[in-house]
């Protein structure tokens, strides 16, 4: 009689409570099966995954890989920005590619204004960027921004930005042209490739604006020895079938 009593006790019991006796949270066996939410991990949890913020702080020195990103200085004087840019924009500036940033990436997304750091470059900071931007009020938004999640001092940051800017070579059809060109962004991206025999398709991007060429940003592997692949700053390319390139001013 108590042997059949417990024989319907056990009857009336859920499903879950003797997957629970089997396979409790903290003691189960790496291969015992437990259902959807339970021990799929074994004895430890997985770890939570890194969140990769599409901008937003961020760890100095935690990123994948740098994007050097460089200005088509003519094609960027034609926006309202451009408008308000003393120096670049003057007639005679003779400025064809310079250098809008170097960006620390995630595969994913990017960080931005990173902590702690130095929030403002030092004067000899400043001058080590002299020739790399087209003003110094970029120089001290690019350290900003992007330089704090560089990991870097602003001295050791900015000379990270002139080794990753005099590693490129420029096409020459883009060295100093007097007249408007026209090119696909394809083939903007191929005289890149030409020029600098380690680049690949997929390790750059061509950005613009109404038609009009704004900026060539390139991808390179966090010690900037070598070019990266980055299909996301690829992807967000030009869409149009073709690209105005403004003469220099």
């Amino acid at each position: 009689m108590i042997g059949a009593r417990l024989l319907l006790i056990a009857l009336a019991f859920p499903v879950w409570f003797w997957l629970g006796l089997v396979c409790p949270a903290r003691a189960a066996p790496p291969s015992a099966f437990c259902g959807p939410d339970r021990c799929m991990s074994g004895l430890v949890p997985l770890p939570p995954l890194k969140v990769q913020a599409r901008d937003g702080t961020g760890t100095p020195g935690d990123f994948d890989y740098y994007v050097l990103s460089l200005s088509w200085s003519s094609g960027f004087c034609e926006t309202p920005a451009g408008e308000r840019a003393r120096g670049q924009c003057d007639a005679g500036a003779n400025l064809g590619f310079v250098v809008h940033g170097l960006w620390p990436q995630y595969e994913h997304g990017y960080p931005s204004d990173c902590g702690p750091a130095a929030r403002f470059p030092s004067r000899m900071a400043l001058d080590s960027a002299q020739g790399l931007y087209p003003s110094e009020g970029l120089a001290r938004h690019e350290w900003q921004k992007h330089g704090t999640c560089s990991g870097k001092s602003p001295t050791d940051y900015f000379a990270d930005v002139r080794r990753a800017r005099e590693s490129i070579v420029i096409p020459t059809p883009f060295a100093a042209p007097k007249e408007e060109q026209t090119w696909t962004p394809v083939d903007i991206a191929r005289a890149f490739i030409a020029a600098n025999p380690r680049l690949r398709p997929g390790m750059l991007g061509v950005a613009c604006a109404s038609s009009v060429l704004q900026e060539v940003r390139i991808c390179f592997s966090k010690d900037l020895r070598d070019f990266h692949a980055c299909p996301e700053v690829s992807r967000q390319g030009c869409r149009v079938r073709e690209v105005s390139v403004p003469p220099v001013l």
